[in-house]
């Protein structure tokens, strides 16, 4: 994300400052700007490059070989619980509903109009 000048100095509709207090204002903040950022970047730009991309290798060993065979390991042993459940849901609610659906479908609703 680049910052201008505009985006952080604004005068507002109907306020100016004089011509020349604007142009030494916005001169001064886009060179300190660059300045800054040149200076910053070259004492804390390798360290700061190096702290990272230790971090994301630290991310990535860690989800590579922990997270993924953890979640792999699960769906494995749930996998078998999870037949062992669909085998009681069709044993025991399904000719429970059918059953209800066979009661339910006698019901007839007529509406009368009273006139």
């Amino acid at each position: 994300m680049i910052v201008d000048f505009e985006d952080v100095i604004a005068e507002p509709e109907g306020t100016y400052s004089f011509d020349g207090v604007w142009k030494v204002s916005y001169t001064t903040f886009t060179v300190s700007k660059y300045w800054c950022y040149r200076l910053l970047s070259t004492l804390l730009g390798v360290p700061l490059a190096l702290i990272w991309g230790f971090l994301f290798a630290c991310i990535s060993f860690c989800h590579i070989w922990a997270v993924v065979p953890c979640i792999k390991s699960y769906l494995i042993e749930i996998q078998c619980i999870s037949h062992i459940y669909s085998l009681c849901i069709r044993t025991f609610c399904n000719p429970l509903f059918a059953a209800l659906g066979q009661v339910c479908s006698n019901i007839k609703v007529v509406l009368r109009r009273e006139g």
